[in-house]
């Protein structure tokens, strides 16, 4: 055999440069043999032809392929049996190898060698493959030649390093390094991973590529190691290697700490390296990740790799699409496609890498779960989230969860998806229908926050996706919007309206979808009706197109189908879409973005506008319901100011005449009939001669109706005239109002008449006639004043933004006129319980509850109970689900409102006359935004009339109390409306919601930025109503010393007065709450409604910081706390000035102004008759709770109402109250109890257990803090002897298991490692503790006596932690080589009081348990855990017990 020379690595290294440096020298022409003839058979007489010869291979000279005779493993096997069975092995063999030298020194007979060997034919035909080795493969194949082969080819590869491919295109370093490829065996790994490492140290780079990718191919497993070290040292070397070089890595079986260094050196170079690298270093990181460092190493990727700013955003592609054809450089486009191709290369290897990796794809979830902040959160880590979403269908339910978390703290905005799919559109576009699924269970949520990110999916992916994609999307939303969940209807269906917006060409390709929806419209609300008609008609209309027609042909036949119906229900559908459509149709296309591109209304188009609504005017006149709909969906119409002139032009005459002829009368004609009551021209604002002068004739107009129904005279109406129904009167005015202001600027001149005529009515104060009157008097009374309330409503609505003084008057005198009237109504409706008022609102929802309202109505009465303040139909909240609602509507009777003036003069009818107008707030006409300018008046503000003309009837009008209180509870309903989003609710399937929005119909047609935007341009009217009403209540508590029935105050305006503080503060919180805030195109808004807090206590700056001008507004708002007059307004300015902490970034400063605050509010004598409904128990808990949240020390707090407050509780009289804390009383008593005991639990286990490797000075500060809670605890545990009650009860089972849950995670690993040090405090604590934990025992066994479900519901979770804890105290002090201080007894089973329950069981264990208690006076301490004790010796000083309980009763 051939000796092996085996040198060192510096010297193989310096032999082969200097072959190489002589290969350089030396051509390769020289070396070629001169006497070969081409493609001839090799014929000499050397041992290695004629060995290979035999064995079955004739080499060929030239170009030929060497020719191999035989089957490749035959001719292995006979060359190798030759040799060894030749008579000169092993010399044979050196022989042969020189043979082979000599023969390749001739470069064509060395590539032949090289290159694949011809099968014969004969042999081909006799094999499944004809697949064929190279004579250098087939030689490497046979064991004794192999090392010396290896070692010549590795002598030969350098002459061709730094050459050029051969003429036919040949590498030759390539092709000798592929013949070491998978060989069967590797006889020498070693030697040859060693001559292979230094041939790649010195080849070129290109071919240093090459070589180490192959190395994986050539080695085997037992050399990867070796490998793999020198290959990490060559990458520390050298980085252009970087990619060969992991790539490699990946595919080696290597140690971890090896991968772990390589990849925290990649790890550093990850910001730094090419572009084109990354998706190979990436692979490699994801390659080396291990379940225990997988989470640590995931966190650090995203946080450096940041692919936004790697390439080129598509979103500039259509600007630097220009630049291409004005000779834009081809590479920039190029570079541009290379970056895409990159980053979808990139995601690729991420794909595989989450797909088939659980660890990495929970711990890349687990990492973007566990980023806090806002800006932290990348565009990578949205794409990421939605890549793994569709990738792993386990995670699926995990990533939705961890979404919904993030959409609700508002981490994951519109901006940051909007720039994920601008940026990675194209890997996200594979992906496409996972996105889609997601948006699709978004939308099944609760939370709107979660149901609007889940339409900005939908959005983006029909912006930045292709034509199947969005086919799919506008699917998905026909799906949605054909539900019946309401969120999800008007969710889709303004997804659909942005999508038009946003790409009207794509969404017209689309309209067949859109169009199918018409066949589920039973099942939509009005405003969601609206909607899709004015989508389909934006389709359909808004560009003249062929493929158009067909929308509005079938939109034609709907709508006339629906117009025609006998169905009122149907009729109405059909008036809204017929209004809606005619309004896309009729639109002032010199405004309209949507109409571009046509011209100008025509003619023809315009009959068509007015036929149509020709046509809705005759199909709704038989019916003053559908009639009254059709004035107010076409006042909304013109309200929106998109109507062509010509069409207002024909609308507004026919309006006008149509009014005039209906309800105006001469006010010298009396009219004439068999009326029941007399008719009087009352509330006229002028002095009328009998020639002149105009009056609404309303109460002849209800008369005739009511005569109409009956059927008593309907002949003799129609003979004369069609039937006029006073239902229509206030939708008819406010459509002519509207016409009129848009056709006038705003000139109401020509209708000004109406604001001070004068209404034919009869005397409606009821006086002593009130019980005479028949039912069907008090009803025909109670529908009269509903409709003049209605009527004087629409008026203020259409005059209130008049600027002369004369008309200002007018409108405060209606005003005042409207807060009478419903003083009468409500006399009259407490006697008239079961009535059903005119309707005032013509939508769909209003007409589906109309057969229910007096049902409804009483109802609502008896569940109010004694709320009697007055509230009108805007200003109601009866039905909303959200948070102020409930809080408002818990409130009891210290705020009433100007109801209380009439009340007080009959305190013992108080009772019987109590009537909430909000039962009744469907009927009344809602107050137009528009109307609170009437707020500038101000309390005191006087306006004298203009009286140049009639200088005699000179009066003065002013904005009193209650007319203030009025319109603050109207826009305090339409805050809370349109500003606070409702409580998330499941709505039943196909069940319209109806509530929320009934007597908002016209607010709903603004969106919530328009209704901040008015309510911020009120702010500084109503910062001088509160600070009026800040001053009224300071000099009356000056004056009266606080007393609300002192000699000086009037009792009812001081209740009016709490009102309207109550609803500013209602107002502002609302209005602060908003969520829209946090939008980037609303902070300008913000900054305008701080900056107008912030000016009332300083002059105003120009481009105040956010912070300061939210300190300057917390200050502000902070001193109003001394004039509070009631414990609801306390909370809302609580709750307010929270609001305005939440905006600051460094909300610690005044985080204790706000729990002093909460103190103050809580230690306050709240004035008020009866204590025990004065306060809410909803508003109670919350203010105890904000204190206790917010203050510095909750042990303290707690220990502070526990250990004082309540004392003095229980050393009081039976009514008192406690003199430190006025607000808590007998009645309150569960309510501080239940907060302290949730605090005290919630803030032990926020606490860290700690490690034994923390100073000793955390450890102490952590047992001195438990030693406080389990302090407080105890006082807290032992109020039960004293406040037995079952709520009171069911708070000490349910917390005081999750306190000693606390106790057993965080208290339990501090004490193992302290035992030794503080033995004394541990004693002392546990001694504490079980005392506490005996007396919850005891409440076991008292539930189970007395039976009460509610409480024994918790016993099997308290007794088995109990157990638990026994078990825990044991290994403690097992861990501290304390076990013989361990052992357990029986103590017998006690209720609250301490008396033993009897059970058939305790006789026989009477001796056992009196033992028990001899022993355990030995020890220094106890700690009694549910039945079980455990006492340690005198020695030890420790015990621990638990009581078991005796289940055989």
């Amino acid at each position: 055999m051939v000796s092996k020379r085996r040198l060192s690595k510096s010297e193989d290294k310096e032999s082969l440069m200097e072959d190489a440096s002589k290969a350089r020298k030396q051509p390769l022409s020289k070396k070629t043999k001169k006497s070969h003839i081409p493609n001839a058979v090799e014929e000499n007489d050397s041992v290695f032809v004629k060995l290979l010869k035999t064995s079955g291979v004739i080499l060929k000279t030239g170009e030929s392929q060497n020719q191999l005779a035989v089957d490749q493993i035959i001719f292995q096997k006979k060359l190798f049996q030759t040799l060894r069975k030749h008579p000169s092995y092993p010399k044979i063999i050196e022989e042969f190898v020189s043979g082979l030298e000599s023969y390749i020194e001739d470069q064509d007979s060395f590539r032949n060698c090289l290159l694949s060997c011809e099968r014969l034919q004969d042999e081909e035909a006799s094999m499944g493959t004809s697949y064929s080795k190279s004579l250098i493969k087939l030689l490497l194949g046979i064991d004794i030649l192999q090392p010396a082969i290896i070692k010549t080819l590795f002598e030969k590869l350098p002459e061709f390093l730094f050459e050029k491919m051969t003429s036919d295109g040949i590498n030759m370093p390539r092709l000798i390094i592929s013949q070491l490829k998978w060989l069967d065996r590797v006889v020498d790994g070693k030697d040859l991973t060693t001559k292979i490492m230094q041939l790649i140290s010195i080849a070129p780079e290109y071919l240093q590529h090459d070589f180490i990718t192959s190395l994986p191919e050539i080695l085997g497993d037992s050399q990867h190691a070796d490998v793999g070290k020198e290959l990490s040292d060559l990458l520390m070397e050298n980085t252009s290697l970087t990619v060969p070089i992991l790539d490699v890595l990946s595919s080696l079986r290597l140690d971890s700490n090896l991968l772990s260094k390589v990849r925290q050196l990649m790890m550093g170079k990850l910001c730094s390296v090419r572009l084109d690298d990354l998706p190979v270093i990436i692979k490699f990181i994801l390659h080396s990740i291990t379940a225990t460092d997988a989470l640590e190493v995931i966190s650090e990727l995203r946080e450096k790799l940041d692919l936004q700013h790697c390439i080129l955003p598509s979103r500039l592609q259509a600007s630097q699409s220009k630049l291409k054809s004005k000779g834009r450089p081809s590479y920039l486009g190029n570079q541009e496609s290379s970056g895409q191709d990159c980053v979808i290369l990139l995601f690729d290897v991420i794909k595989s890498a989450v797909r088939y990796e659980k660890i990495i794809s929970e711990a890349w979830i687990k990492a973007i779960e566990s980023i806090d902040s806002v800006s932290e959160h990348k565009i990578f880590d949205l794409a990421m989230l939605l890549i793994i979403y569709s990738t792993n269908t386990q995670t699926k339910k995990y990533i939705e969860r961890v979404l919904r978390n993030k959409i609700r703290s508002g981490c994951i905005q519109e901006q940051l998806l909007q720039s994920t799919f601008c940026i990675h559109h194209l890997v996200l576009k594979d992906v496409c229908p996972s996105i889609l699924s997601l948006a699709q269970s978004l939308f099944h949520s609760l939370d709107q926050s979660i149901i609007s990110f889940g339409s900005l999916l939908y959005k983006y992916a029909f912006k930045f996706f292709d034509t199947y994609c969005q086919q799919e999307v506008v699917g998905a939303l026909v799906t949605h919007i054909c539900s019946g969940n309401e969120a999800e209807v008007d969710t889709a269906l303004d997804a659909l309206l942005e999508l038009i917006l946003l790409n009207p060409s794509a969404m017209r390709l689309n309209a067949v979808f859109v169009k199918g929806i018409l066949d589920y419209l039973d099942n939509m609300s009005p405003q969601q009706i609206r909607k899709l008609f004015y989508i389909l008609s934006t389709l359909a209309f808004s560009k003249q197109h062929e493929a158009s027609s067909h929308i509005q042909d079938d939109m034609h036949l709907v709508i006339r189908k629906q117009l025609s119906s006998s169905i009122f229900k149907y009729k109405l559908i059909g008036i809204i879409g017929a209004v809606t459509m005619a309004n896309i149709m009729a639109t002032d296309r010199s405004r309209s973005n949507l109409t571009q591109g046509r011209s100008e209304l025509s003619n023809e188009e315009c009959t068509q506008v007015t036929t149509l609504l020709q046509l809705v005017h005759s199909c709704s006149e038989q019916s003053p319901w559908a009639s009254a709909l059709y004035y107010d969906e076409f006042a909304n119409l013109i309200q929106g100011g998109k109507l062509a002139p010509k069409v207002l032009e024909w609308v507004g005459q026919t309006i006008f005449d149509g009014f005039q002829d209906a309800f105006v009368v001469d006010f010298c004609v009396v009219p004439e009939g068999d009326f029941s009551f007399p008719v009087k021209a009352l509330y006229g604002l002028e002095e009328y001669n009998t020639r002149d002068g105009i009056a609404i004739n309303l109460l002849p107009l209800l008369f005739s109706q009511d005569l109409a129904k009956d059927g008593g005279r309907m002949t003799s109406q129609e003979s004369g005239q069609k039937l006029v129904s006073p239902l229509c009167l206030a939708p008819h005015f406010r459509l002519l109002r509207l016409c009129v202001e848009r056709q006038h600027d705003g000139n109401l001149e020509e209708i000004d008449g109406l604001l001070d005529c004068p209404v034919f009515l009869t005397d409606l104060e009821p006086g002593e006639r009130l019980k005479s009157m028949s039912a069907k008097e008090h009803s025909f009374m109670c529908s009269l004043i509903f409709l003049t309330l209605n009527w004087f409503r629409e008026v203020v609505n259409a005059f209130c933004q008049q600027t002369s003084p004369e008309m200002k008057g007018k409108v405060l005198t209606r005003l005042k006129h409207i807060v009478e009237l419903q003083k009468i109504l409500e006399k009259y409706l407490a006697v008239t319980p079961d009535y059903v008022p005119p309707l005032a609102n013509f939508d769909l929802e209003t007409l589906d509850v109309t057969p229910h309202t007096s049902t409804a109505g009483s109802a609502k009465i008896r569940k109010k109970g004694k709320i009697g303040r007055k509230q009108k139909a805007d200003g109601s909240k009866t039905s909303s689900p959200d948070t102020l609602s409930k809080e408002d509507n818990s409130e009891c009777h210290p705020t009433p409102s100007d109801r209380s003036q009439l009340n007080k003069e009959f305190p013992g009818k108080e009772e019987k006359m109590s009537v909430s107008l909000q039962n009744y707030h469907t009927f009344f006409r809602e107050l137009d935004i528009e109307v609170f300018s009437i707020l500038h008046c101000g309390l005191v503000t006087k306006f004298i009339l203009d009286t140049e003309m009639h200088t005699e009837a000179t009066e003065v009008v002013q904005l009193g109390p209650p007319e203030l209180l009025f319109l603050l509870e109207d826009l305090a309903q339409k805050v809370e409306n349109m500003l606070i989003p409702p409580v998330a609710r499941r709505v039943p399937f196909l069940k319209n919601k109806g509530s929320r929005d009934i007597g908002f119909s016209h607010l709903r047609q603004r969106s919530s930025q328009e209704i901040a935007h008015c309510v911020v341009q009120l702010l500084t009217p109503m910062c001088n109503h509160l600070e009026n009403i800040h001053n009224y209540f300071q000099c009356l508590a000056t004056e009266n010393h606080g007393v609300v029935d002192g000699p000086g105050v009037k009792v009812q305006e001081y209740y009016i007065m709490v009102s309207c503080y109550q609803r500013l503060l209602q107002i502002f919180l609302g209005l602060f709450s908003w969520s829209g805030f946090f939008e980037p195109e609303n902070r300008n808004l913000l900054y305008s409604a701080l900056e107008v807090l912030t000016s009332r206590l300083k002059q105003r700056e120009h481009e105040q910081p956010l912070e300061e001008l939210l300190s300057q507004s917390f200050h502000y708002l902070q001193n109003f706390h001394h004039s509070i007059p009631s414990f609801q307004c306390a909370f809302y300015l609580i709750r307010l000035l929270m609001v305005i902490l939440e905006k600051s970034t460094a909300p610690a400063q005044n985080k204790e102004k706000i729990a002093s605050l909460a103190r103050q509010f809580l230690c306050r004598v709240w004035p008020s008759g009866e204590e025990k409904n004065n306060i809410s128990s909803d508003q109670l808990h919350a203010l105890l709770c904000i204190y206790l949240e917010h203050t510095g020390s909750v042990l303290k707090a707690i220990e502070e109402i526990a250990g004082v407050g309540v004392p003095e509780l229980i050393n009081s009289p039976k009514a008192a109250s406690a003199s430190t804390f006025p607000t808590l009383s007998r009645h309150t008593f569960v309510i501080f109890f239940r907060v302290m005991m949730a605090e005290l639990e919630k803030t032990v286990r926020g606490l860290q257990a700690g490690t034994a490797a923390d100073s000793q000075q955390i450890h102490e500060e952590k047992l001195l803090y438990w030693n406080m809670a389990v302090r407080d605890f105890s006082v807290l545990i032992n109020l039960i002897k004293v406040f037995d009650s079952r709520p009171v009860l069911h708070v000490c089972l349910k917390y005081g298991r999750l306190f000693v849950e606390a106790f057993l995670k965080q208290c339990m690993p501090l004490l193992d490692f302290s035992f030794r040090k503080h033995r004394e405090d541990v004693l002392s604590l546990l001694e504490t503790f079980q005392l506490d934990t005996r007396l919850l025992h005891h409440l076991c066994g008292h539930s189970k006596i007395h039976q009460d479900m509610r409480l024994t519901k918790h016993v099997p979770l308290l007794k088995k932690t109990l157990e638990l804890l026994v078990c825990r105290v044991k290994a403690m002090l097992i861990l501290n080589n304390c076990r013989e201080a361990f052992w357990l007894g029986n103590l017998k089973n006690r209720d609250l009081q301490g008396e033993e329950i009897i059970s058939q069981n305790s006789q026989e264990s009477t001796a056992d348990e009196s033992e028990d208690d001899m022993s355990s006076q030995v020890s220094k301490s106890k700690i009694t855990e549910d039945g079980e004790e455990d006492e340690a010796n005198a020695e030890e000083k420790e015990q621990d017990s638990d009581e078991i309980y005796d289940d055989s009763e």
